[in-house]
């Protein structure tokens, strides 16, 4: 790797950095540390880290209060990893901003995984509404509202498409039921989980080679949906 991502670990547990600093090392990855939530902030500012890998449970301040405060001046990626496993704190990290979850203990496999999804969509400039995605064999064409499978087309009604193509957008992201509801239907609707389930179903039905196992939109249990990126 010519030129290694930076990944800062915030963590107050010293066996944390011994066991995820050489693992990230050996997985070409430049290793910035951090052991409060006032070290992260300055050296966020400081040495421009391309993800945040974040625990909750800092010495100075809730970790939730260190992501409220990234998000104020960087879209920089953030995969929270906590021993805080109620489905309320996840929740309360993902709409805060961070872009994935995984609960201590957890193993570097899978968090090497999650690290590459999310350096994969870097923030960048929202799409314009020309954009195209796409997610396995589906295709979304937003400029002409057009959804394909293995290039048949699938017909979609427009909320079916704004909610796919709000998926699509944060490929590889969780998102939680209140996100998705906010932004597809409207502040009023952040709380009709149950609504957001039926389109859900709908949608696997059109595109999903098997609904009852979706390889395409893949369920959060209590938090939401995200959708598969492609390898």
């Amino acid at each position: 790797m010519t030129n290694p991502k930076r990944i800062l670990v915030v963590d107050d547990e010293p066996q944390i950095h011994r066991f995820l600093k050489p693992s990230l090392i050996v997985s070409g990855y430049e290793v910035l540390t951090a052991a409060t939530g006032k070290q992260a902030l300055r050296s966020l500012a400081a040495d421009r880290p391309d993800a945040v890998v974040l625990d909750l449970g800092l010495p100075d301040m809730d970790g939730k209060d260190v992501i409220e405060q990234i998000r104020r001046q960087s879209g920089v990626p953030i995969i929270v990893l906590s021993a805080r496993d109620r489905e309320s704190e996840k929740v309360a990290a993902l709409d805060l901003g961070a872009d994935d979850y995984l609960n201590k203990p957890f193993g570097i496999g899978e968090l090497l995984a999650r690290l590459r999804s999310v350096l994969r969509r870097r923030p960048g400039p929202v799409p314009e509404a020309g954009a195209t995605y796409s997610i396995g064999p589906v295709e979304i064409d937003t400029a002409s509202h057009q959804v394909k499978r293995a290039g048949a087309l699938v017909h979609l009604t427009p909320k079916e498409f704004d909610l796919l193509a709000l998926l699509a957008r944060h490929a590889g992201r969780v998102l939680t039921h209140r996100q998705i509801l906010t932004e597809v239907w409207g502040p009023a609707h952040g709380a009709d989980t149950q609504y957001l389930r039926v389109f859900i179903g709908q949608i696997r039905q059109k595109l999903e080679e098997d609904p009852s196992d979706p390889r395409l939109i893949l369920t959060e249990p209590g938090i939401g949906y995200r959708v598969a990126n492609n390898e």
